[in-house]
């Protein structure tokens, strides 16, 4: 008889920052699946699900999808959406048991506004309805905030090796090869947790650059020498004030063997890039003086209104930058659905006049003239290997203007970050003859954008996601945490033992 695996997450980054709360229906206007959906949606994605679905050893193991739930990055989950959420699980869980393992996609980063560690806790649930015995394995973000729950409640967590996030289907593949270990071979792991005391700046994670391109080359050195089964690098979300908040790495090794030593030359392996991890920040009149005259397009990442990060995706300031410079060919895309609502009348070549400083104080005074250029549905769809995983987005409705210097504003009806250059070109925008795209974003659009930018450019814009964490106020946060204190070297994380 088949062993049946049964298949379950809710998957959200919180940003504690954002005031906005997201609530069921970000969830259902996202991804909110159950049973043969969540394969039909999946299948053949570039997502852990679908690694899940295609390395799971199909001879001798039943996939058992039961509930998945996705939304936007956002503020805090709602305590009633949350609740809700996790009652939906647990009841579709039960209703398919006895199963002899679960996979499990949390993200890694979720807080509800009343229960702070909010992956662990579902986690938890699901330890509890399952029982001990049963090998719960799963996925998690980098951009995790790993707290020891986590970790005590499952068998084995696995996180993507890349940001931008390209390996997520490999990384599907990774935990369900594992999860074939255990149940058809009787492989018997433990799981370990290191929490570092630093937090690494978000510009400075692309894992394809320095510092953490060779960081990643030595730990998995250390790793493969010490014979460990799979060492995760969690980079950590900076935007969550929760006591977690900061990079950890995950070692899963073989019950017998001692690991005390790798963790100990992992720690080293951080500790010794300090002052790599803070970065530099470019100023916006900088970053904008210093491309005006390089190849176009250029990519400006507006990191202090990064969507992928949880912010409200409404910031103005790089176009009102850009427009006070007399730049023309640039384009931007803002959430403001009472916008694209009060332009809905109006046909294409009408002239308008469209005031959004009440959508962010950062946001000019001074109206924008446009014409419309079209109103549009925001359904698109991203086939290639790109940063989230997903295949099928929704923008809502979506307004198209053009401002008096030719600039476009693409206004959407519902906030998607920017992991496609697809969000740009289903509206038939030229992208290739632009001359500067903002994308709200630091690493994510990166994937997204490298074939059609020539040169990308990180841009310290203030925001909900400002790339200088020490700006914001953190009440719950662990201490010493590099660089809000100084580290001096001897600072040894959580390692078992020390």
């Amino acid at each position: 008889m088949k062993k049946r695996i049964a298949l379950v997450g809710i998957y959200h980054e919180s940003n504690t920052f954002n005031k906005r709360r997201t609530g069921y229906d970000d969830f259902e206007n996202s991804h909110l699946l159950t049973g043969a959906a969540i394969v039909e949606q999946y299948e053949k994605a570039h997502h852990e699900i679908g690694g899940f679905i295609e390395a799971l050893d199909k001879n001798a193991i039943e996939l058992v999808p039961v509930f998945y739930a996705e939304a936007t990055p956002g503020g805090m989950v709602c305590t009633d959406a949350y609740q809700r959420l996790k009652q939906e699980l647990l009841q579709l869980l039960e209703a398919v048991l006895p199963v002899d393992a679960v996979l499990v996609v949390p993200h890694g980063a979720g807080v509800c506004e009343t229960c702070p560690d909010m992956d662990g806790d579902w986690l938890q649930a699901v330890r509890k309805m399952v029982g001990p015995a049963i090998p719960v394995v799963g996925t998690l973000d980098p951009h995790a905030n790993v707290s020891v729950q986590m970790i005590q409640q499952t068998t084995a967590l696995i996180a993507y090796a890349t940001n931008p996030h390209l390996d997520q289907r490999q990384t599907g593949i990774r935990a369900a090869q594992l999860l074939n270990r255990i149940l058809l071979e009787g492989f018997s792991v433990k799981q370990e947790l290191l929490q570092l005391p630093l937090s690494i700046s978000i510009e400075q994670q692309h894992t394809n650059a320095e510092p953490c391109l060779s960081l990643y080359r030595e730990v998995q050195e250390a790793a493969g020498a010490a014979r460990a089964t799979h060492v995760s690098i969690v980079l950590g979300f900076p935007y969550a004030d929760v006591h977690e908040m900061g990079s950890a790495v995950i070692v899963i090794a073989g019950q017998g063997l001692d690991t005390t030593q790798l963790m100990t030359e992992i720690n080293a392996c951080f500790i010794k890039r300090l002052s790599q991890f803070r970065g530099e920040k470019l100023s916006p009149q900088r970053a904008i003086d210093q491309a005006s005259q390089g190849e176009k397009p250029v990519l400006l990442l507006d990191m202090g209104d990064n969507v992928g990060g949880g912010s409200a995706g409404t910031s103005m300031f790089l176009m009102d930058l850009l427009e006070a410079a007399g730049a023309t060919k640039a384009v931007i895309c803002i959430h403001a659905p009472a916008t694209v609502a009060a332009l809905a009348g109006l046909g294409s070549g009408t002239r308008s006049v469209v005031a959004l400083d009440a959508l962010n104080v950062l946001n000019r005074a001074q109206p924008y003239r446009v014409t419309v250029l079209g109103h549009y549905k925001g359904h698109f769809r991203e086939p290639d290997p790109r940063h989230g995983g997903q295949v099928q987005y929704n923008m809502g409705e979506v307004a198209l203007l053009k401002t008096e210097l030719g600039n476009l504003i693409v206004v959407t009806s519902l906030r998607v970050p920017p992991f496609s250059s697809r969000q740009l070109s289903c509206l038939g925008i030229e992208l290739e003859g632009l001359n500067w795209i903002i994308a709200k974003g630091v690493n994510a659009p990166v994937a997204a954008y490298r074939d059609i930018c020539p040169v990308m450019i990180q841009v310290n814009t203030p925001g909900e996601t400002c790339a200088d964490i020490t700006l914001f106020d953190f009440k719950n946060r662990r201490r010493p945490l590099y660089p809000f204190e100084t580290i001096t070297g001897n600072e040894t994380g959580n390692l078992p033992g020390i």
